[in-house]
């Protein structure tokens, strides 16, 4: 059961040199075609450490792109922290956030708004497998300024937060997906998965999965994804296939989705493909994400 609680820094594994403990911000604005993206990373230590990752597209160009790791950051938590060009407050736990990008060339200054209540993604196998995934994630809705070089705009739009922290074993993670769907009436998808290595694809991945609404959090019994990559690996196109357990039996919901934006990062002995993407379902449209990490 997630709680106020768990919106405070994690130690867990302190004595892992793995562990890290991270906030993710993703919004979108389809009618703007502006989109972007922040990640802002604690790990525990003497002194303990912090990471921040910074992304702005406007349609398929980056506006924006800045990541900075290796910042002392003693007393650091979530309530308020400052990584380089980023930063982020927790304004009410698991209410309402704010986070801000500032590069040369662009950023935002947003606040995200819950829409509902969290979704606990890392459980199961993706908890208790090489992945170590803990967290939760919330559908959002993203009011703000946006900067693009000297122009600004406001934007109204929807997003996802989340909070995840764990100890993932690259020696035997081939990779692993975090994607969001998001739809103008409040409803939204949160889906993480990671794949083993030696896997032959999505069919040996542990999945997670749940369908969010303003009321309730519902969990996917069956969660089902397909990617279509271009030749350099990079997802471009994807199907969502969710079964979920109703009162009258099974019922299956559907999505598709391709890429609007996106872009590579190495960052160390790790590879982000980082894309936003247009979806679709049962006739409404909506914004996401669709974020893949991977042995570089």
């Amino acid at each position: 059961m997630i709680a106020a609680e768990h919106e405070r820094a994690r130690s867990d594994g302190a004595g892992d040199a793995s562990f890290g403990d991270a906030v993710t911000f993703a919004f979108g604005d389809p009618g703007r075609r502006l989109y972007g993206s922040a990640r802002l990373g604690l790990v525990p230590g003497e002194p303990p450490q912090a990471s921040g990752l910074g992304l702005l597209f406007r349609e398929a160009d980056v506006v924006a792109a800045e990541a900075l790791g290796g910042v002392e950051a003693p007393g650091a938590g979530w309530e308020r922290l400052d990584v380089g060009a980023l930063r982020t407050a927790i304004l009410k736990p698991l209410r309402a956030w704010e986070v801000a990008f500032d590069a040369d060339a662009g950023g935002f200054a947003l606040r995200f708004e819950a829409l509902g209540p969290p979704a606990e993604l890392g459980t199961g196998a993706l908890a208790h497998g090489p992945a170590d995934l803990h967290g939760y994630e919330q559908a959002c809705r993203v009011t703000g300024t946006v900067r693009c070089g000297e122009q600004r705009v406001e934007i109204d739009g929807l997003g996802q937060r989340g909070h995840q922290w764990g100890a993932p074993d690259w020696e035997r993670l081939a990779l692993a997906r975090m994607v969001g769907l998001w739809l103008e009436d409040g409803t939204s998808v949160a889906l993480a998965s990671a794949q083993p290595l030696g896997a032959a694809g999505h069919a040996e991945e542990a999945l997670s999965a749940f369908l969010l609404t303003p009321e309730a959090v519902v969990p996917v019994t069956a969660p089902r994804l397909s990617t279509t990559s271009d030749a350099n690996g990079r997802q471009r196109h994807a199907g969502l296939e969710l079964w979920i357990e109703g009162e009258e039996g099974e019922v299956v919901r559907r999505a598709a989705g391709e890429a609007v934006c996106g872009t590579t990062l190495q960052l160390g002995r790790l590879r982000l493909d980082c894309a936003f993407f247009d979806w679709r379902m049962e006739g409404r449209r909506g914004a996401g994400r669709y974020d893949v990490l991977r042995r570089a």
